[in-house]
């Protein structure tokens, strides 16, 4: 499938930010745990809100595209849930890599 009207850097930018929000939230557990058995909290309250911003230009930006690239309500939920599952960003970006080749692979 290629992609129809969105410009190749609309697709490369939300692949970007889902792999930055799934390595932000990552942290964030591990920054959360270290806040409960170490009483580290400077970690939650830095990649907290970054974090927050990250997940928020995902949602902003999956919706966004969502028409153009003739998403299903299902495929738009599955995508949407890749922001709120450890990993699932990274399995977002796959999974845009797979259906849309004509873009660039993400760097890890």
């Amino acid at each position: 499938m290629r992609l129809g009207s969105v410009p190749d850097m609309n697709l490369r930018n939300f692949r970007l930010v889902a792999i930055a929000e799934a390595t932000s939230f990552l942290l964030l557990l591990v920054a959360s745990y270290l806040k409960r058995a170490e009483d580290q909290e400077l970690g939650v309250q830095i990649l907290g809100p970054i974090h927050g911003g990250l997940f928020i230009a995902f949602v902003v930006i999956a919706l966004n595209i969502r028409h153009e690239l003739a998403w299903t309500t299902r495929t738009t939920l599955l995508v949407l849930a890749g922001a709120v599952v450890p990993f699932g960003g990274y399995a977002v970006d796959r999974w845009l890599a797979r259906n849309y080749p004509g873009d660039e692979p993400a760097t890890y």
